[in-house]
């Protein structure tokens, strides 16, 4: 009895990997997201001139917030990201397993699964990805992640905590689901059997890139106007009214603003998400 190895669940070592993948990919690019979230919430310039760029931008923090200003809101990313993609993966692996019984899934059943794990991790990780964006806007003056969520809470209410909630899921649930589309039938494209085992994480990452890039430009407008909303729950009410908003300031090119590192972000952020998971899940004798 004493000698026997406990044999720890397969949805547990799913959340496991999914965690550790998480923290590797949010460490190395939570810069290119507190860009983001800055270019999206710039005022417009007087006379429509003088637009600021992601460079200029990324000089302008470095030089008046310092180096580690980039990382700025990497405490609440870590507390979203180390659970919610944790959840994200155990849920996936789950259903994968329930639904399919050992086969590859369609690419609309790609679509769903996909979706369907990122509503749940995101209406589950909603506060802190609040606490997350107003700690990268540089408007907030938050002590810690349990501070802001009190502060939150006893000011704005259930309400302030979930604000930005149909904005999260119309961008984060079909880039979900849109991803893991074009990833999984991009694998399937790719003569796997015939690789050699060393290049088929490199083969993965090529894949999770492409998925990215089409995904991320699909669900650019929702996350513009989630972050609206999530800085100024008390000023947008509905969707509708950071819609209206965003298009009377800003114009169409308003929605796509901080396109450029959310894509970049996003794009490797999930690539070398599920490149690590699917190492590590192999490594515990899991199909992923």
């Amino acid at each position: 009895m004493l000698g026997r190895e406990v044999e720890m669940h397969p949805v547990l070592k799913a959340f496991i990997c999914g965690s550790i993948s998480g923290t590797c990919s949010t460490l190395l690019f939570q810069p290119l997201d507190l860009l983001k979230t800055r270019l999206q919430t710039l005022q417009p310039p007087a006379g429509g001139s003088g637009r600021v760029g992601m460079v200029t931008l990324l000089f302008r923090v470095v030089r008046t917030e310092s180096l580690l200003g980039l990382w700025k809101g990497v405490s609440p990313s870590f507390a979203r990201c180390i659970p919610g993609v944790g959840i994200y993966f155990s849920t996936l692996y789950t259903m994968k397993q329930n639904l399919l019984v050992d086969r590859s899934p369609t690419a609309l059943e790609s679509v769903f699964l996909g979706a369907t794990a990122r509503a749940i991790s995101g209406i589950c990780m909603l506060p802190v990805t609040v606490v997350k964006t107003r700690y990268e806007s540089g408007r907030f003056g938050y002590r810690s992640v349990y501070a802001a969520l009190k502060n939150i809470y006893q000011t704005e209410g259930a309400r302030g905590m979930f604000s930005g909630l149909t904005a999260t899921l119309l961008r984060d649930a079909p880039f979900s689901g849109i991803y893991l589309m074009f990833y999984t039938q991009t694998k399937k494209l790719t003569p796997q059997d015939q690789l050699d085992p060393v290049l088929m994480p490199l083969m993965n990452f090529g894949c999770g890139i492409f998925a990215g890039i089409l995904a991320s430009l699909t669900t650019q407008p929702a996350d513009v106007i989630k972050t609206h909303m999530q800085l100024s729950p008390e000023k947008y009410c509905r969707t509708s009214q950071a819609i209206a908003f965003i298009y009377k300031d800003f114009g169409l090119a308003g929605f796509f603003r901080g396109g450029v590192p959310r894509a970049l972000r996003r794009t490797l952020m999930a690539a070398m998400a599920w490149t690590v998971y699917e190492q590590m899940m192999e490594k515990m004798g899991l199909k992923s």
